[in-house]
């Protein structure tokens, strides 16, 4: 025992080392982890290690159990219900057009029409985990097209419940008709019960789970956590989907705030229990029988994805480049992938969807986080210099004056808060928002402190006064005569042309705030008559 125990401290030190290596790059944890489960691998063969995944097996289950509990607690279900319709329409679309590809996919690979559901799963959905890491690490929380994001991240929580539900049922050992429909009645039945006591109970289960030792409610929420896992196991729908149910309805509570803070130190650490235990599965040898499906899959999710974006942006009256912002955060692949396949090789479908998957998210949580990171830069390039300048959304103006038109800042606070965005980010958005800093504006470090929309921003260097212009602020000729009915702009022209546009826009914000200040005047007068 007490080898395997230095050996896994010693894996856990090699995944820190690597981790801060990763950020450098802007590379998530997920594969990190997977990468050192790989080496210390019995089948692999390059390090004199022998670590068996039985060792940590049952570590790895509660860690699985903790990423669909947290998955379910961050459920935002104000945001799901006040915005159903466009929400479903957004993301329902993307998941059937990607479903609908993914399982034609499946079953081109040949391994079967379960594994064939299963691949369409793995491709279909993004990794909230990573999405939500990336939005908050690259700054993007007041971009216009964030709310969408999430938006789209939380309808694929609800599908992730429901699919989950659906393929336990379809990949266990029932085989006749009237066995699989009692086993989906009993599974829908335990999902709708569950999802009713999150929306209609949750002062009901607040009565029921406060706690003032912190000690005592983290043993609370732990054992609900686990417990849950287990009653889903027994309905049939799966430990996650338990887990996940439970955390949706603890998440109703006014506890959600406080299990939050305890739960996701635990999260990480069970779940780095987790991705290290599929690494160990993991079989170098078995990556050249699915490296031609693996490819396609990557090759298709980058395609549909990127399309999808489009879409995306058409159905919500964003800009093109914001659409390729879209499509570049929700190319990310990850846990609910390696869950899939762990699902699948427990009801004992064909073995090559654990290395398909291991090798599929390996390589799309790299390639993912690359892309959002050069997303903006790679968008405005594509749309406003090779395109040129195109109209907006409204069919009014340019592309370029509709992405740098100012956002309230009150509702970039507001959605940045509903992110999960840090207090120092807070803290900067609020001081820009009552100074009137004009959106755009950086500090002395270079960092924005407006809430205008980033994307078609620059880092503008050191000087505190200088606003942040668009990328596309010196087309070439051609691209001026496209766009302003090819007229001809000389260099003063277009010099005037600017400067009256940020006359404009800091006249515009002057106003805004003048209303501002008029309006907590009021609100105070209201409250103190003496005021």
């Amino acid at each position: 025992m007490g080898h395997e125990l230095l050996v896994l401290g010693v894996l856990f030190v090699i995944a820190y080392v690597l981790g801060r290596l990763g950020k450098l790059i802007g590379l998530p944890a997920i594969p990190i982890y997977m990468l050192v489960g790989l080496i210390a691998s019995p089948n692999f063969h390059l390090f004199p290690l022998n670590f068996k995944s039985a060792d940590v097996e049952l570590v790895a289950i509660v860690g699985l159990i903790f990423l669909l509990f947290s998955l379910g607690l961050e459920f935002d279900q104000d945001e799901f219900f006040g915005n159903i319709r466009s929400l479903l329409l957004s993301g329902g679309t993307r998941i059937v057009i990607n479903m609908g590809f993914g399982f034609v996919f499946g079953l081109w690979v040949g391994w079967g029409t379960r594994e064939a559901l299963i691949i369409a799963g793995m491709t279909a959905t993004s990794s909230s985990a990573i999405v939500t890491k990336l939005l908050i690490e690259l700054r993007r929380l007041t971009n216009r097209e964030t709310p969408v994001i999430l938006g789209i991240t939380v309808v694929e929580d609800v599908f992730i419940a429901i699919y989950l539900a659906i393929v336990t049922v379809i990949i266990g050992g029932e085989k006749t008709v009237w066995a699989i429909v009692l086993q989906l009645t009993i599974s829908f039945a335990f999902l709708v019960a569950m999802f009713a006591l999150a929306r209609w109970g949750g002062r009901v289960v607040s009565r029921l789970v406060g706690a003032r030792d912190d000690e005592l409610f983290t043993i609370l929420f732990f054992g609900l956590a686990v417990a849950f896992g287990g009653i889903g196991e027994l309905l049939g729908v799966s430990d996650a989907i338990g887990a996940f149910l439970i955390g949706l309805v603890l998440g109703a509570t006014r506890f959600k705030a406080r299990i939050e803070q305890f739960s996701l130190p635990l999260r990480d650490v069970f779940g780095a229990f987790f991705f290290l235990n599929f690494g160990l599965a993991l079989d170098p040898s078995s990556f050249g029988g699915v490296l031609v499906p693996v490819i396609g899959a990557i090759v298709m999710t980058l395609v549909l994805n990127t399309a999808g974006g489009q879409l995306i942006a058409w159905l919500n009256k964003l800009t093109p480049a914001e659409g390729f912002n879209v499509s570049a955060m929700l190319q990310n692949r990850g846990e609910f992938a390696l869950i899939l396949a762990t699902l699948a090789s427990a009801a004992g479908l064909d073995s090559r969807l654990t290395p398909f998957a291991g090798l599929y998210v390996l390589i799309m949580a790299i390639v993912g986080p690359v892309l959002a990171v050069n997303s903006e830069r790679a968008g405005t390039w594509i749309f406003t210099r090779r395109l040129g300048r195109r109209s907006g959304p409204d069919g009014t103006g340019d592309v370029l004056v509709a992405a740098r038109r100012d956002r309230d800042p009150a509702i970039a606070l507001a959605e940045a808060a509903m992110a999960g965005a840090g207090d120092d980010e807070l803290a900067a958005l609020d001081v820009a928002a009552s100074d009137g800093v004009p959106a755009g504006a950086v500090d002395g470090t270079g960092t924005f402190l407006g809430s205008a929309h980033q994307g078609e921003l620059l880092r503008v260097g050191a000087d505190p006064n200088r606003a942040a212009a668009p990328d596309a602020a010196e087309p070439d000729d051609a691209a001026l005569d496209a766009a302003f009915d090819d007229a001809a702009f000389d260099d003063a022209a277009l010099d005037d042309a600017a400067l009256d546009d940020d006359e404009s826009r800091i006249a515009r914000q002057a106003g805004e705030q003048s209303d501002h200040d008029d309006a907590r005047s009021s609100a105070a007068r209201e409250r103190d008559p003496e005021y």
